[in-house]
């Protein structure tokens, strides 16, 4: 009896040394293809344990890694190079998050091995990298929908994502309404327009145009005016005032005919010839009632050849229409849709207005209207380009 327990005992410690030779031969090779190979398919998920030995699975964020489950009696008949690679799977790296099975997720929590690691530092985003990654591409599908890209494939050839990636992101996209699927095609959603309303509610004019009016008053150091249309009038709504010493009648709150200002005239620029004669007719009526009338006047016809070469220009003067001695030089502020919303001019008196000045003053003003510009959302118009067809 003894005799043939002594025979089983050994026959189970061949058997134990065949799988522990197979298992350090598995183990070589999975190392050296961890090492060469990173892509998920390098370990089939079906694959069989028996092929290598007692082995449980552990599951990290790229693909399923064997790793061997061994007893006490059988790591005693561990070689010195399968027990150095056992004590290194054991040690190194940082601790993974296994996905366990069933019957082994309580017995078989283990760290990463050195190879794992490895493999791991192949890539070139770590998790917070590809997080980030991931919103600027939503905010890059975005951008390509709002200029112009419509379809899957367009839009991956903007991000340079292949089509799968791109479906999914559109898709989720699409599933928070910050895109909307129109006839195969893709276009800005209504999440944005909620957005945007709250985002312009949020910024008032006076507080993003500020800071730019008080640049041209440093540069200038003449009045600043910043004012938006109320029906024929111009409505102060900012106001800095000069160092040379002058002061105008002007004020926050205070309005003026659009057609005998400046700054009224330049949120007249892309209204139609017609407009213009209307309202410098309606400016007509309100100054003939005033004490104090203008020195310069228009007709109607030299009115509308000044309107024509500022809306060419997009600029505006005043060239004592409003008040004596009073000149100025204004540049309109659009939004995003485009449409001029508000306008900003330089005021001064004639000695400190000569014509040249004034012409060397428009792009000065141009410059800070469109940085008002720029951060309500507009954006300088591209030149149209020509497609060729192949």
């Amino acid at each position: 009896m003894k005799r043939k327990k002594h025979s089983e005992t050994r026959h189970a410690n061949v058997s134990d040394i065949s799988a522990t030779r197979a298992l350090a031969s598995a183990l070589a090779s999975m190392r050296l293809a961890l090492l060469i190979d990173d892509s998920p398919r390098r370990i089939p998920r079906d694959a069989s344990p028996r092929a290598i030995g007692p082995v449980t699975r552990v599951v990290n964020e790229r693909s399923i890694i064997l790793k061997p489950r061994t007893s006490s009696a059988m790591t005693k008949t561990l070689n010195p190079t399968v027990e150095h690679e056992l004590s290194m799977d054991r040690t190194a790296g940082k601790p993974a998050a296994p996905e366990a099975d069933a019957a082994n997720e309580a017995n078989d929590a283990t760290e990463p091995s050195e190879a794992q690691a490895s493999a791991a530092a192949l890539l070139d985003l770590t998790p917070q990298q590809a997080g980030t990654q991931t919103l600027l591409r939503g905010l890059a599908i975005l951008e390509a929908a709002a200029g112009g890209a419509r379809d899957l494939r367009s839009i991956g050839a903007a991000l340079g994502t292949t089509r799968s990636t791109t479906h999914r992101l559109v898709s989720s996209l699409v599933q928070a309404r910050y895109l909307r699927q129109v006839g195969g095609g893709y276009l800005l959603g209504p999440k944005l327009i909620e957005l945007g309303t709250i985002a312009l509610e949020q910024m008032p004019l006076t507080a993003v145009a500020r800071p730019h009016l008080q640049v041209l008053a440093e540069h200038t150091h003449d009045t600043i005016h910043l004012g938006v249309r109320d029906g024929d009038d111009v409505l102060y709504i900012d106001k800095i005032p000069g160092t040379r010493g002058l002061e105008m009648r002007s004020r926050v709150g205070h309005r003026m005919p659009l057609a005998s200002t400046g700054i009224g005239k330049a949120m007249m620029l892309d209204l139609p010839p017609e407009t213009w004669s209307k309202l410098l007719e309606a400016s007509h009526r309100v100054l003939a009632k005033v004490s104090f009338k203008p020195d310069h006047q228009p007709d109607t016809d030299t009115f509308v050849q000044r309107m024509t070469r500022y809306s060419q220009g997009g600029f505006t003067f005043d060239l004592e229409e409003n008040e004596a001695s009073i000149r100025c030089v204004a540049a309109p502020v659009r939004d995003a849709s485009g449409a001029i919303v508000a306008a900003l001019s330089v005021a001064s008196t004639i000695p400190y207005m000569p014509p040249e000045r004034m012409e060397e003053l428009i792009p000065v003003v141009q410059r800070e209207a469109r940085a008002i510009s720029q951060e309500l959302g507009w954006r300088v118009p591209q030149p149209a380009t020509r497609r060729i067809k192949r």
